[in-house]
């Protein structure tokens, strides 16, 4: 049988998966295959677990929460360590914004749906300002210039990941007003359907072996890594290496830890209205999986 992932580029530990031997190499013992599905929105990751289009998928924070709160039976397999760097709302440096409860009336260019929406409200909630209704979330068009944007003042601030973090900080033109990890945990999440994680926990642990390989192949290659991102997603290498440098290419097992912060996200989703019905993430946890998971990434159960 056919075991299908999910890739998409903002979820590097898949991108790089996607382009390496490791997953036939894991699956092979148990008489899988693996293949590739790839798109470009990762908020659509719950929908094409739920229609059968992949069987496992990874993105940040958000997503798996607002698949849930969708409806989809998803199961929680695997995390990576906290992303402190990751990400950052930039303003301009010589702008009116200089503390979070400035960006009230203002437009904020982020990733609605993803990571990114979960450092938004929860840096608004913690000043008591709402994310939809004090600040104004939107999303990048295409073409668009963020870093002029903000530049001219026409938005009021800017969350950045990867190469376009880098590159807007090696301007000296923004600070950092929110840093990722002063925040959010922001780690990446991976996840799969309950019928496959509860039938196949061993292809489970295959993959999260697989990943745990790709990871490592990444740490110790990184300007071969930056280079692909360079080449297909666009940027300089450099700063494609800055960006992938300051990850920590390291897995966990879905823990109760892990749940508690989730659960914290998806009070403050639905507090501000961004899901329409109460979470309880403890729901997509399976605490079977977290012993085989551990077993595959060499940690203790």
């Amino acid at each position: 049988m056919t075991v299908t992932l999910g890739v998409h580029a903002s979820n590097p530990s898949l991108y790089y998966l996607a382009r390496l031997p490791y997953l036939e190499e894991e699956l092979a013992p148990l008489g899988e295959s693996g293949a590739f599905h790839h798109y470009t929105d990762g908020t659509r990751t719950g929908e094409l677990l739920a229609d059968g289009t992949i069987d496992f998928g990874g993105t940040g924070s958000t997503p798996p929460i607002t698949a849930q709160a969708a409806g989809h039976d998803l199961v929680y397999a695997v995390v990576s360590a906290p992303r402190p760097d990751h990400g950052a709302l930039l303003v301009l440096d010589a702008g009116p914004v200089r503390t979070v409860t400035d960006l009230k009336g203002g437009t904020v260019v982020l990733g609605v749906g993803s990571w990114q929406t979960h450092l938004l409200a929860k840096a608004l909630d913690a000043q008591g300002l709402s994310y939809g209704e004090d600040v104004t979330p939107a999303r990048p068009a295409a073409g668009e210039d963020q870093a002029r944007r903000l530049r001219e003042g026409e938005i009021a601030g800017w969350i950045a990941q990867g190469a376009e973090l880098a590159a807007a900080c090696r301007s000296g033109e923004f600070r950092e007003l929110i840093r990722t990890g002063d925040v959010i945990t922001d780690r990446s999440v991976f996840f799969t359907r309950r019928d496959f994680a509860t039938g196949r926990p061993e292809v489970v642990a295959a993959i999260a072996t697989a990943l745990r390989r790709a990871d490592a192949w990444v740490a110790a290659h990184p300007a071969e890594a930056a280079a692909i991102a360079a080449g297909e997603l666009g940027g300089m290498s450099a700063d494609w290496r800055t960006a992938l440098a300051a990850l920590p290419w390291q897995l966990e097992p879905a823990t109760a830890e892990f749940v508690a912060e989730q659960q914290e996200a998806a009070d403050i989703f639905h507090r501000v209205g961004f899901i329409d019905r109460v979470v309880t993430v403890a729901d997509a946890h399976l605490s079977a999986l977290e012993a085989p998971v551990a077993a595959a990434l060499g940690k203790d159960s």
